[in-house]
């Protein structure tokens, strides 16, 4: 989009993750220093928000210092800053926001706000660099599950989101019933390689209303009942083929929506974001659902489906590609819909 070299520091606090990150023109990545609070947080079995606060102040002045020695680089040569600014938890968005209006204002950087579920989506131009708009994309992470058509560049349709919980949402609370404990996603894929995914039939929700919407308060809900049940009658459950069975309906429900949408689009490239697309056996059923479509599968590397800055750089960049700036107004917005600006 520029012959000229764009370089964007982007700032990301809106869960336990305090990161960093420098990006020039929106592929390439000079710095990506992220700063995990999951081993404080497993203690207490999930995301503390005041906590997540206390530690993204505590971290974020060394993390973008950390990036911009990283990338050999000084505020000088920065061109915009690129924030998450929505949604997440308000204490620990505010963070982050508020750290970069004030090296905004400090250096006379040009700000803008970044919408986290858009960094995500493009975590994918990183990746791969010779992914263009338009595509579809499923962003499946702890807190988001969202079916999308990236129409263009900073231009987004929602075909359909959950309901209720999140994908990731669902993982980390089905881990803690069976007592595998916090980040359920990684626990619950690495238990699942040892049982039978067929074990046990929990249900694949249908929104009958939304096609392409979904929900898994209800398998969720069908895992509790089936390890409550057995306690009650003194029996043993298999925690694996409890994961098994568990993470197939999930993948089912995940790659039944998104085989229905590239029908019914036309779409001839798919990609997936967010936290629980670094699951291995999600991106091997997508990637078969996929060639079986005769549709191009694209999906970031690991360290970019989690929370990271380097997404939010690539996103910053074209939205300051497209002339978008914010002011000194800028708040943290916890709930903020994906294309409301």
């Amino acid at each position: 989009m520029s012959d000229k070299e764009v370089r964007i520091l982007a700032i990301e606090s809106s869960c336990d993750e305090t990161a960093a990150a420098v990006v020039v023109n929106g592929r390439k990545v000079l710095s990506n220093v992220i700063s995990t609070q999951i081993p404080l947080h497993t203690l207490y079995g999930g995301v503390v928000p005041e906590i997540a606060s206390r530690k993204h102040i505590e971290r974020i002045n060394q993390v973008i210092a950390q990036a911009l020695e990283e990338a050999e680089c000084t505020l000088d040569d920065i061109d915009a800053i690129g924030v998450t600014y929505g949604p997440g938890l308000v204490g620990a968005l505010l963070v982050g926001v508020s750290a970069a209006k004030a090296i905004s204002f400090a250096k006379d950087i040009p700000l803008v706000g970044v919408h986290h579920i858009e960094g995500h989506i493009c975590a994918n131009y990183i990746q791969n660099e010779d992914l263009e708009p338009p595509f579809l994309c499923l962003v499946v992470s702890g807190g988001h599950t969202h079916l999308v058509r990236v129409v263009d560049y900073g231009k987004y349709e929602i075909l359909g989101r959950t309901r209720d919980d999140a994908a990731g949402e669902a993982f980390d609370k089905v881990a803690r019933a069976i007592g595998l404990g916090y980040p359920g996603g990684p626990k619950i894929e690495k238990k699942a390689k040892e049982g039978n995914p067929k074990a046990i039939p929990f249900p694949v929700a249908k929104v009958a209303d939304g096609p392409y919407d979904f929900s898994f308060s209800g398998l969720k809900s069908a895992v509790l009942n089936y390890v409550n049940g057995a306690n009650m009658r003194g029996e043993c459950v298999n925690e694996a083929d409890i994961a098994a069975s568990f993470q197939r309906a999930v993948i089912e429900a995940l790659t039944g929506h998104a085989r229905q949408a590239i029908r019914e689009f036309g779409t001839d490239k798919f990609a997936i974001a967010g936290g629980v697309a670094s699951n291995g056996t999600l991106r091997e059923a997508m990637e078969k659902m996929c060639a079986e479509e005769g549709v191009k599968f694209y999906y970031p590397a690991p360290i970019l489906c989690t929370d990271n800055a380097a997404m939010i750089g690539s996103a910053a960049y074209y939205e300051f590609m497209a002339g978008h700036r914010d002011g000194w107004d800028l708040n943290a917005v916890p709930n903020l819909p994906l294309g409301s600006r």
